[in-house]
């Protein structure tokens, strides 16, 4: 599985990230988290704002920090 955190580096983004991956730990799910700080890669997914996730190539969120719980339903359905 691979998660792609999409954003300039901003609070937001930090926070979201930190979400991600205290999420896999309590689920006790491996995956592949990258930090996409690049405007050009984030415009080619075609998110609207940052912070972003996308799973698997979907997007999955973007312009706000997602719950912990919307990340387990998505890590779940991507697993």
């Amino acid at each position: 599985m691979v998660i792609k955190v999409l954003g300039a580096g901003c609070s937001r983004c930090h926070e979201t990230e930190r979400r991600v991956m205290n999420t896999l730990v309590q689920m006790g799910v491996a995956a592949d988290v990258q930090r996409v700080t690049d405007i050009k890669e984030i415009m080619s997914v075609g998110v609207l704002g940052t912070p972003a996730i996308v799973i698997n190539d979907k997007v999955k969120c973007f312009g706000r920090i997602p719950t912990t719980e919307e990340i387990k339903k998505w890590v779940s359905e991507e697993k």
